[in-house]
């Protein structure tokens, strides 16, 4: 009798997977990219600012998963923002839609292998704390995960990282103080906060935002943690910005929706994209 085996995660990916990917994108664009931003619903007009740019779909990139989500682009921009070669991914992958945490991570490695140093990772956010309103823009200090999961279950990837990394300063302290002093400069203003990960696709109940509360969270969403995670096992440097585009269940005067949470998001939209540019010039 054939003794047990264990299983990799149905989600993980070879080394070789991650360089096709980037080889991919490589042959396709004229830039070496610095910093990298992954751009949340609603936010992808920042896209829009980049010069020189080359646009492929996630769908024209061999091995890169597509997103199913309306309020994303699906498209990868490679050219100049702000004076620097950067990719922006406008749209991201969420395990909601039926992925695994790695393949909601895996352009993170993808860009990793393109040489980039610095992510910048924004979402659309239901605020927590009630001194938070629509349109608020917070810098994230930390994270609470409550999926109970991680992207780097499986078989560590040596190339990448060690196979305990430290989450420390996943938030790095040195980009954050950037952003501040950035934010301050553009006039917009920033506030600090602690960002819950939870799975979605429903919103949070109103016992559930007590709970987040409780445990020190500023708000909530349903993205972002997976590629922090996985930056840090890569050793990037991370800066996190969400858009506050509503008030959670419970703070909330009536029903939320995502139509709701893209209009926010477009609305805060020049402030964001005014902030993106003198943080990209600073970093």
């Amino acid at each position: 009798m054939e003794g047990f085996k264990l299983k990799e995660a149905a989600m993980s990916h070879t080394y070789a997977e991650y360089e096709k990917s980037a080889q991919s994108i490589r042959s396709r664009i004229r830039i070496r990219p610095e910093i990298a931003i992954i751009l949340g619903s609603g936010l992808g007009r920042l896209a829009e600012r980049i010069e020189d740019v080359a646009v492929l779909p996630y769908g024209e990139i061999d091995g890169f998963p597509v997103s199913t989500n309306k309020a994303h682009a699906g498209k990868l921009y490679a050219g100049r923002l702000a004076g620097r070669e950067v990719c922006a991914l406008s749209g991201r992958f969420h395990s909601y839609e039926g992925y695994g945490l790695a393949d909601t991570a895996y352009p993170v490695r993808v860009m990793k292998l393109l040489g980039v140093k610095t992510l910048i990772t924004t979402n659309a956010a239901g605020g927590v704390r009630r001194d938070l309103n629509p349109g608020d823009l917070m810098l994230i200090a930390d994270h609470i995960n409550l999926s109970g999961r991680s992207p780097l279950t499986g078989k560590n990837l040596d190339k990448f990282g060690p196979r305990f990394p430290d989450m420390t300063d996943a938030y790095t302290l040195r980009l954050r103080d950037i952003a501040h002093a950035a934010a301050e400069r553009a006039g917009v203003p920033l506030y600090k906060g602690v960002y819950a990960f939870m799975p979605g696709p429903q919103y949070e109940t109103a016992a559930e935002i007590r709970m987040l509360a409780a445990l020190g969270a500023d708000a909530a969403g349903m993205s972002t943690v997976p590629e922090v995670i996985t930056a840090a096992h890569c050793g990037m440097e991370c800066l996190c910005i969400s858009c506050i585009t509503n008030m959670a269940a419970g703070i909330a005067d009536g029903p939320l929706s995502d139509a709701d949470v893209v209009e926010t998001a477009g609305r805060a939209g020049e402030a964001f994209i005014k902030l993106m540019l003198e943080i990209v010039k600073s970093v």
